[in-house]
């Protein structure tokens, strides 16, 4: 059997070289591995926190230095003849050498690298060295080297499209620019006897009722003459098969009658089985194993042409889902600070906000085993993006040698999950050639059509043939097609947020929207613990630095134009600029699943931050909740009742994206802004079958106010409940917020019941003001005179601290930001 022991102690890091503008350090620094040159030097209290106020800017020195790490360690062996480094991810430019020899080099950071150490190794002491090269010069270098072939478009500035390296590195519009170096995965010294498993690559699926699991497997180290057995077995099921003597490969098959399928959540459960791939020698002795978790369900991507166009629907187990999807970007910029706790959290998080698919975006990394298996766990899709973002890329030597083995290795890696359902080649990339004006640069030299269009889909074909691949986001699914239309393949809306109101989203109606977006900033606790300006303003240094988008306060509040007045102060301002971006998202949300089977996705931009950040996430950098995730939970909730503009009037739509029939009466009530009910519609019940949407007609009395600036309308069908304002906040006549409320401390919350007094709109407790660890249970609650709403507040599981009282002061509604104008 293989012996693995991880390299994790004694390590220390010391600058070889640096700019002359960089500090002065210590001969030899503690290092952590897994880690990064950042972390390390802020462990070590030589640099100031990276996201606290504008110290980012004082840190370009990190990566334009040069690092070497160094161990030592003792070994001794006698009992295997082979030994290999394996080096699951070095960031990025790397030079290694074991006891003074050198091992090799690497240049990217989405693979990982194997060395035979077996002749270097010394009974006793070894001393380990990987240098770390910086990654702008060696960009520089390729770009040179490419000459003519270099001059390509990107959005954004440093060398990410000449090396393989995490894009968002560099800089994004949502993150910092701090330049990484590392091993920041981890780093193992294998032995083994005569022969091992090699690449492991099983397509598990369905053929009807029957799974199956077909696995190519690689092994090393056979001899002409030696006799060897692979067994796979899985669900308490088995096959062996003779490897046949010196060919070190072999194709193994095993079906399983009626297994329990893996489902997305809220469709069914998870089953996992485990699969084992067992190598064993004429005498049935095992001498290696290999395992991973795995589940039974089926998935395709249907484009067939209709009369709208061509469809764009996923469909899992014969089943097509509407995907209530969001993007993921790396949860941290240093990224082994995102432990497995820390992906629980944040997945489930989505989960919680009904979320059933997430996108892992091009700018990133193909994230971690511990990001699929919560995945898996949980019920969550995944759509897989190969890292290529909003750049051209060189189609070149030494890029594309790399390029394909990325994507070989992160293929068969990835291929047990179940919860991977979509390969996707680039994000914006196509569209960028399109509309950009791109070619006017490029002119007949190559930009990366040849990665999207041929490598990466003979990749798929060749390794996971029963996986969908999709060449683009956006794409129309095919080159003959401008890449952005909404009638083909899935769409990207960003004019509305840069240029035009989030009402424009109803001027859409796309196949599958895989980005869309509204930036607000973080909560008040998370400003508070990056930023400390003596007046935090939205323009006041550390907060405007905590801004990376281009005129994205100007956007914010433009945004606000024809809803809200400007605001009159910071708290103000930072309210209704979150509170505008969840109307935002859940209009464009509720417009898109209205208008199911037709639309059949929308993945919201994004999910999460990987800084403290004004962005277009629903949990900020520190992981705590905005509003946008309340408003997401809403409106991505598998019963949807929403009310929509059809045929020039009103209508109630039912959407239901459970397995049964949703069956309930309905009612629907003109209001004034007292609570007075003006005009009631009933329905004894309303059917809407499963994965169907039910359109409800409106009487004329239902839906023309006498007078639109006092007038609203409330409609529910079980416990769905919608909304429709005849007025914009800024023309209706809010009340002054009024209510009381009463609390009841309990060991591990504070329960508070809230009871209007007036008209209360889009109601939130910032609960974050009041203890950097209060969360609440709900937000954006509306609440006529006289009704109760109960609020828990939670402390992250723990007991309530000493002391907590409930405060109304960090009390929001939308009546007093629509009041209360500069």
């Amino acid at each position: 059997m293989i012996v693995k022991r991880r390299l994790t102690d004694n390590w220390t890091l010391t600058r070889l070289s640096a700019p002359s503008t960089a500090p002065e350090l210590p001969e030899a620094i503690p290092a952590t591995v897994p880690g990064t040159v950042h972390t390390d030097l802020l462990a070590a209290h030589l640099i100031p926190a990276p996201y606290l106020d504008v110290n980012e800017i004082a840190l370009d020195w990190i990566g334009r230095s040069t690092w070497r790490y160094v161990t030592e360690f003792d070994w001794s062996d006698k009992d295997h003849e082979h030994h290999e480094l394996a080096f699951e991810g070095l960031d990025t430019v790397a030079d290694i050498r074991l006891n003074g020899q050198a091992l090799g080099g690497t240049r990217n950071m989405h693979r990982s690298y194997r060395f035979d150490v077996t002749a270097l190794l010394q009974q006793g002491r070894n001393r380990l060295e990987v240098d770390f090269l910086p990654v702008e010069d060696y960009g520089a270098e390729v770009r040179k080297s490419l000459g003519s072939a270099a001059d390509i478009p990107a959005n954004y500035p440093g060398a990410w499209p000449y090396v393989r390296k995490m894009a968002c590195n560099f800089g994004w519009d949502w993150g910092p620019t701090l330049v990484t170096a590392g091993i920041w995965k981890p780093v193992t010294l294998e032995s083994w006897a005569a022969v091992r498993l090699g690449e492991v690559r099983p397509q598990v699926t369905l053929h009807g009722g029957r799974g199956s699991v077909v696995a190519d497997v690689a092994v090393r180290g056979q001899t002409a003459d030696e006799k060897l057995a692979l067994t796979i077995s899985i669900a308490g099921e088995q096959s062996t098969v003779a490897l046949e003597a010196g060919s070190g490969r072999a194709r193994l098959t095993l079906d399983i009658e009626n297994p329990k399928l893996w489902w997305p959540h809220g469709l069914g459960d998870q089953p996992l089985y485990e699969l084992e791939i067992a190598l064993t020698d004429e005498a049935g002795i095992v001498l290696d194993r290999w395992t991973r978790k795995t589940g039974f369900r089926s998935v395709r991507l249907d484009t067939s042409a209709d009369a709208q166009g061509s469809a764009f629907t996923i469909i899992v187990n014969d089943v097509p889902i509407f995907v209530r999807g969001a993007n993921w970007i790396p949860d941290d910029c240093f990224l082994p600070r995102v432990t497995a706790d820390r992906y629980a959290a944040r997945i489930g998080q989505a989960r919680d906000a009904n979320i059933n698919l997430l996108r892992v975006w091009g700018g990133g990394i193909y994230e971690t085993q511990e990001f699929y298996e919560t995945c898996d766990a949980l019920g969550l899709l995944v759509w897989q993006d190969f890292l290529f973002a909003c750049s051209a890329y060189p189609e070149d030597e030494p890029v594309r040698s790399e390029v394909e083995a990325e994507a070989r290795e992160n293929v068969a890696r990835l291929m047990p999950h179940p919860s991977l359902v979509l390969w996707n080649g680039n994000n914006e990339n196509i569209w960028g050639y399109f509309d950009w004006g791109w070619q006017d640069v490029l002119g007949n030299r190559s930009w990366g059509a040849g990665y999207y269009l041929d490598l990466l889909p003979k990749v798929i074909a060749e390794i996971d043939p029963t996986r969908p691949y999709w060449a683009g986001s956006p794409y129309s699914g095919s080159m003959d097609l401008a890449p952005n239309l909404p009638n083909h393949g899935c769409m990207h809306i960003w004019d509305v947020w840069n240029d035009v109101g989030y009402e424009t989203y109803r001027d859409y109606i796309p196949r599958f929207c895989s980005e869309f977006g509204w930036q607000a900033p973080p909560t008040l606790a998370t400003i508070r613990e990056a930023v400390r300006d003596n007046a935090p303003a939205s323009d006041s240094p550390g907060v405007l630095h905590h801004q990376k988008a281009t005129l994205g306060n100007d956007k914010l509040l433009r945004g606000l134009e024809g809803w809200f007045p400007e605001p009159a102060n910071f708290e103000d301002w930072h309210f209704v600029t979150q509170l505008n971006q969840a109307r935002a998202i859940r209009l464009g949300i509720e417009h898109m699943r209205s208008h199911r089977p037709v639309t059949m996705g929308a993945i919201v931009w994004q999910l999460n931050d990987c800084w403290p950040v004004t962005s277009w996430a629903a949990i900020d950098g520190a992981g705590r909740k905005k509003p946008l995730w309340y408003a997401l939970r809403q409106a991505y909730q598998p019963h949807l009742l929403t009310i929509q503009q059809r045929d020039g009037t009103l209508k109630a739509i039912a959407v239901n994206e459970t397995t049964l029939f949703w069956r309930v009466p309905f009612t629907i009530e003109r209001l004034d802004v007292e609570g007075k009910v003006l005009a009631s519609h009933k329905l004894w019940r309303v059917l809407c079958d499963r994965f169907e949407k039910t359109e409800i007609a409106l009487p004329p009395e239902i839906v023309t106010p006498g007078d639109p600036t006092r007038e609203f309308l409330r409609a529910r069908m079980g416990k769905a409940e919608a909304l429709w304002f005849f007025a914009r906040d800024k023309d209706f006549a809010y009340p002054p917020a009024e209510f009381d409320y009463r609390e009841e401390r309990l060991s591990d919350r504070v329960r508070v019941t809230i009871t209007a007094k007036t008209l209360l709109r889009d109601f939130t407790i910032l609960a974050d003001v009041l203890h950097p660890d209060a969360e609440v249970d709900e937000m954006l609650a509306t609440l006529l005179p006289g009704e109760a709403r109960v609020f828990d507040i939670t402390f992250g599981g723990g007991d309530v601290p000493a002391g907590f009282r409930f405060d109304p002061a960090p009390v929001r509604t939308a009546n007093t930001v629509a009041r209360s104008g500069g």
